[in-house]
């Protein structure tokens, strides 16, 4: 996929999966909650690449937010997607 500064459809949609997973004061998340949240929410293949390219673990949402920007920005899909905070 060819991205440039193209803004695609489902950019944000990151954002909204960290966003519900540390909704209700929740401080930390395990990888694979966050493997089945993405799934669940149904992101695009991309999307699901970024996700599962996160090391196993448990993650505060600063940590995610990290790892999540670190991928984004690997494959060059930040203007794309979106980066999360």
């Amino acid at each position: 996929m060819q991205m440039g500064s193209f803004q695609s459809e489902e950019f944000g949609e990151l954002q909204r999966l960290v966003d519900g997973m540390f909704a209700g004061g929740r401080t930390s998340i395990e990888r694979l909650d966050i493997v089945v949240q993405a799934e669940i929410l149904d992101l695009s293949a991309d999307l699901l690449e970024i996700v599962n390219l996160l090391p196993p673990g448990t993650y505060d949402r600063q940590r995610l937010c990290d790892q999540i920007n670190s991928a984004l920005a690997a494959h060059g899909w930040a203007s794309a997607y979106g980066t999360v905070e």
